[in-house]
């Protein structure tokens, strides 16, 4: 390779490839999908003197899994009419077959790990749920809130409230014409999504979501984030003061762009200062060589 004869032209080339990294936007990745969001476990535990429940639960578990590689959602029971349990599980609906598949396989073992066995149990993780529960088990309203999480305080600036609400609008208007009862969409910096469980009709999903939205918006207040999870559906809502990112996470407690705005900043140090180290180099080579070039024309 030759080197241009005119040092001054490279360090200028060199300026504006300094100038492109530094403009270059960095990669913004997802909240792990298998992050555990919360856990719901019946405190009766499940009398089994015979293990004819555990089989059934061991069943149910089996056929879940299964139809997990497949499926986004899948309801159905095991054990005899004396022994039944219901069960299912969900994905979100932005999750790959793959994806789904590898988040419902571990829920399983975390039932027994954080429940036991008790008669009814629900793992919640960022990206699906198991849950279960026996014949008989008392039913409660799908508009029931399971759990809720609010981030930190407004670090939005004024009008936050207002473009999150915005946003909050058009994800109600958006679950109307869901495809699978799941819609996710962006104002502003603000990502929200919204996702029924499988078998909820449209218009139950719709109100269910308003729902979920009216708790976030009174009881989260200015957060940043959001997550609110009824019995039927589950909302949440964050907030990028970078701009949302081509995947952005769910909402977690901590706002995803306040936690990776500093290990952004060290990577894109780390990757100008090493740019500048090369640089200086090419050009003092280009220097040494025209001073040689120099001593043999003497």
């Amino acid at each position: 390779m030759d080197f241009p004869r005119n040092p001054f032209a490279s360090f200028s080339l060199f300026l504006s490839i300094l100038a492109i990294l530094r403009l270059a936007p960095p990669s913004s990745s997802a909240t792990d999908y298998t992050t555990l969001v919360y856990k719901g476990c019946a405190k009766q535990p499940l009398q089994d003197p015979t293990g004819v429940y555990s089989q059934a639960l061991s069943s149910l578990f089996g056929t879940l899994i299964a139809q997990s590689s497949k499926s986004r959602f899948y309801k159905t029971t095991a054990g005899s009419s004396q022994t039944t349990i219901t069960g299912l599980f969900q994905c979100r609906g932005d999750l790959s077959n793959v994806d789904c598949y590898s988040c419902v396989s571990r829920l399983p073992t975390l039932i027994d790990k954080l429940c036991g066995k008790p008669i009814a149990a629900r793992i919640h993780l960022f990206g699906c749920y198991m849950l279960y529960e026996v014949s008989g088990f008392t039913q409660i309203s799908g508009m029931e809130m399971l759990y809720k999480s609010c981030g930190g305080t407004n670090v939005g600036g004024a009008g936050f409230e207002e473009r999150r609400d915005t946003a909050l609008n058009s994800l109600e208007n958006g679950m109307g014409s869901s495809v699978n009862g799941y819609y996710a969409t962006s104002y502003d910096s603000v990502f929200v999504l919204g996702q029924c469980e499988g078998d909820v009709g449209n218009s139950d999903c719709v109100e269910c979501v308003k729902q979920a939205v009216q708790r976030a918006q009174v009881e989260c207040g200015s957060a940043i984030s959001a997550q609110v999870y009824l019995h039927k559906c589950y909302i949440s809502y964050s907030y990028y003061p970078n701009g949302v990112p081509r995947t952005p996470s769910s909402a977690s407690d901590t706002s995803p762009s306040s936690s990776s705005g500093s290990n952004t900043g060290k990577t894109v140090a780390i990757i100008v200062g090493g740019a500048a180290g090369v640089g200086f180099l090419v050009i003092f080579m280009l220097f040494a060589r025209g001073l040689f070039k120099k001593k043999d024309g003497l």
